[in-house]
């Protein structure tokens, strides 16, 4: 997929840059597969913010992906590859022989009118799905369960791939983007092939319009806040953070304190950290 280059003839413009979006062929969405999407802008029921910088953006419509893939062992055809603005991957309407459709995310390859099927029998090929335990070791996989039926959790963001590294007992090892290997049980199901739309870490928006637009909300740095606000304002100037490192404005620990539990019990199943 390319991008666009502009002009510098506004600052703003000077380091923007936009996808072409030429894997996408299809404009409008399957209106059965839609939903409605409320907005929250980060509050809880109560109304207060309980997660701050959200709020605003372009009005979207959630579309119904198939993360669990159980109709088995019938041929889909790809109507069409559309983009969807709740992730970063591009995604592609299928519709099975008895007429459903579904969206799956689009591998890498994956094109208007190739065949897709959720088999342990199936090829190895972009966007066929199947038990880990019926894929070769080496193959590069996406849209990876944790449990047996539950749906994919791991690898769905565009570009992203993991590896079959081996297979042992009734688990797998697999070696996820972060560098991070992780026993999966084998019976889980997972995705051939790549998440598609890989030039998308390449986009650079350029001014903060388009930020917005996203539904971010602005960010104000603790250290221009006043003591009352955040565990590093106040003080006359330009003043250091005052603590043995940098805090949240609720005063824990800040860039670089690991938040995961020592005995969290998923622990187990991590082989080697990532990198």
């Amino acid at each position: 997929m390319g991008m666009k280059h502009f002009k510098a003839y506004t600052p703003s413009r000077r380091n923007m840059t936009v996808s072409t979006y030429e894997e996408v062929t299809k404009k409008t969405p399957e209106k059965s597969l839609l939903a409605t999407k409320k907005k929250n802008s980060g509050r809880n029921s109560y109304g207060r913010i309980t997660v701050r910088h959200q709020g605003g953006g372009n009005r979207q419509k959630y579309r119904i992906v198939d993360f669990k893939r159980n109709k088995v062992d019938m041929t889909a055809t790809v109507m069409g590859i559309e983009y969807d603005p709740n992730r970063s991957a591009n995604i592609a309407l299928i519709q099975y022989e008895d007429g459903e459709k579904a969206y799956i995310l689009a591998p890498v390859g994956l094109k208007d009118g190739d065949k897709v099927i959720s088999s342990d029998k199936a090829d190895i090929k972009p966007g066929n799905c199947m038990r880990i335990e019926n894929i070769p070791v080496g193959t590069m996989i996406h849209n990876i369960e944790l449990n047996p039926g539950q749906g994919a959790k791991l690898v769905r963001a565009a570009g992203q791939e993991a590896q079959l590294m081996a297979k042992e007992g009734k688990y797998a090892h697999v070696r996820l983007p972060s560098g991070e290997m992780r026993l999966v049980m084998a019976i889980c199901k997972a995705t051939i092939g790549t998440v598609g739309n890989q030039d998308h870490e390449n986009v650079k928006l350029g001014k903060a319009g388009r930020t917005r637009h996203l539904g971010v909300r602005p960010t104000v740095r603790g250290s221009v806040m006043n003591p009352v606000d955040h565990p590093h304002g106040g003080g006359e100037g330009r003043a250091p953070v005052g603590h043995a490192g940098p805090l949240t404005p609720w005063g824990k620990p800040a860039l670089g304190y690991k938040t995961r539990a020592k005995n969290k019990n998923t622990n187990k199943f991590i082989v080697k950290r990532r990198k």
